[in-house]
């Protein structure tokens, strides 16, 4: 009877934690820059390398430290270096962008310069998934692809340049850094990037302002759950099975009692020692409190006795001469 009702209880918990877990995932997975693993279920948050303004992050003034740039990617080979951001348009004030119109110029979230222009390579995205194994992010809309054969098409079926980025996870790195590089471009319309990142490697909580529960939180949890499942189903057979009532409906009721008996007893004997200390300690003179040690009598108690007994021995001798004396006027 125990067992079930605590076996039930746990099966109800478990059924509860898990519908609230899967309610929790279709409002999650939605989030803006967060993607969920198909494979392994672990949530990926990219918000944690999404640069902002340093004057400026979410509504809220930050501190000096913060980049005033976005992330910056080496071309090597290629004519030039890349500015790129994560789900977010780039830090710098962009003018001038090759073939974007200007109301779009605050929307490019990736870009790069060649002699003396600006090029586009796409607009911010905030919706990374998974390719296989893979979290890829794209970016699209960029400035035109420079092909002779495009440009003499209307503006409408231009191609476009656009950017793909594959994020690595980096366990050495912090949580908010990110590294990205060029990896290259065949037609100088699409161009790919890796960006390592310890963002990456999953398992980061979906809102970092709240957080979530860590290892400790969840032993605690677990803790929790069974003295309740304990207490509850304990309580419940004592008073159906033994028909027990008050104090002792609760499991175990006598070893619980006997603990706290023996708890205190060991409280009433150290207070009782610590009052028979002070007491020795006091002494019965006008001044209060004696020396421990007394000289040649022993000690505190040796100058006790030796004060009383000389008190004791002049008294027993006064009476001593007084029965000696009544003896003889008594023999007269």
């Amino acid at each position: 009877m125990k067992l079930s009702a605590v076996a039930f209880l746990l099966l109800s918990f478990l059924a509860t934690s898990t519908h609230a877990a899967s309610d929790s995932s279709r409002l999650n997975e939605n989030t803006p820059c967060v993607a969920r693993s198909p494979t392994s279920g672990l949530y990926f948050d990219l918000r944690a390398i999404s640069l902002f303004p340093p004057e400026l992050k979410n509504g809220k003034k930050i501190d000096h430290d913060a980049r005033n740039e976005s992330w910056y990617c080496k071309g090597h080979d290629y004519p030039a270096n890349f500015s790129i951001n994560v789900c977010e348009p780039v830090i710098e004030p962009l003018t001038d962008v090759v073939g974007v119109d200007s109301s779009r110029w605050k929307n490019i979230s990736a870009y790069y310069e060649q002699d003396g222009q600006i090029y586009s390579l796409g607009e911010p995205a905030s919706d990374p998934f998974f390719r296989g194994r893979k979290l890829v992010l794209n970016y699209t809309n960029g400035s035109p692809c420079p092909s002779d054969d495009e440009m003499a098409v209307s503006n409408s079926s231009l191609r476009r340049k656009s950017a793909i980025m594959s994020f690595l996870c980096d366990r050495d790195a912090s949580l908010s850094q990110a590294t990205p590089s060029f990896v290259g471009t065949m037609d100088s319309c699409s161009y790919f990037f890796e960006i390592r990142s310890s963002a990456a490697c999953g398992g980061i909580a979906l809102n970092p302002s709240t957080g979530g529960l860590g290892p400790a939180g969840v032993f605690g949890v677990i803790i929790l759950i069974a003295v309740a499942a304990y207490l509850i189903g304990g309580c419940a057979y004592q008073r159906t099975v033994m028909h027990q009532r008050g104090w002792r409906q609760c499991p175990n009721f006598s070893l619980w009692a006997g603990i706290l008996d023996f708890v205190k007893d060991i409280v009433v004997i150290i207070f009782s020692s610590l009052a028979s200390l002070l007491h020795i300690r006091r002494s019965p003179s006008s001044s209060g409190y004696v020396r421990a040690d007394t000289g040649n009598r022993g000690g505190f108690i040796g100058a006790i006795g030796g004060r009383r007994g000389s008190g004791r021995r002049s008294e027993l001798d006064a009476e001593n001469r007084l029965i000696d004396q009544l003896d003889e006027e008594w023999d007269d």
